[in-house]
């Protein structure tokens, strides 16, 4: 008789097998609870609706002065970028 198919172990240790995945698939079927799920931590929201990707190119000197900003401040170059663009709409 062949191995009962494992999809490896849940963080807690449980093997997946095949029975358990179908066990999961039942409940989640029959109306899983969510509110009975834990929260894993994950990035911060930056608002009220989830945040999308702008794929922007910055020349190595630009780049470089953004780096250096970020790092004075603690934050990330990102956040040095979105609060650049954020000052720069509101004056215009």
């Amino acid at each position: 008789m062949a191995e009962p198919r494992s999809y490896g172990t849940s963080r807690s240790g449980v093997e997946l097998t095949e029975q358990v995945v179908e066990r999961m698939a039942d409940e989640a079927e029959a109306g899983l609870d969510v509110s009975k799920l834990r929260r894993r931590p994950g990035r911060p929201s930056m608002g009220a609706e989830p945040a999308t990707a702008l794929p922007v190119r910055f020349d190595a000197e630009l780049r470089r002065a953004i780096e250096r900003r970020a790092e004075a401040e603690g934050v990330s170059a990102g956040e040095v970028v979105r609060r650049a663009l954020r000052e720069y709409l509101r004056s215009a």
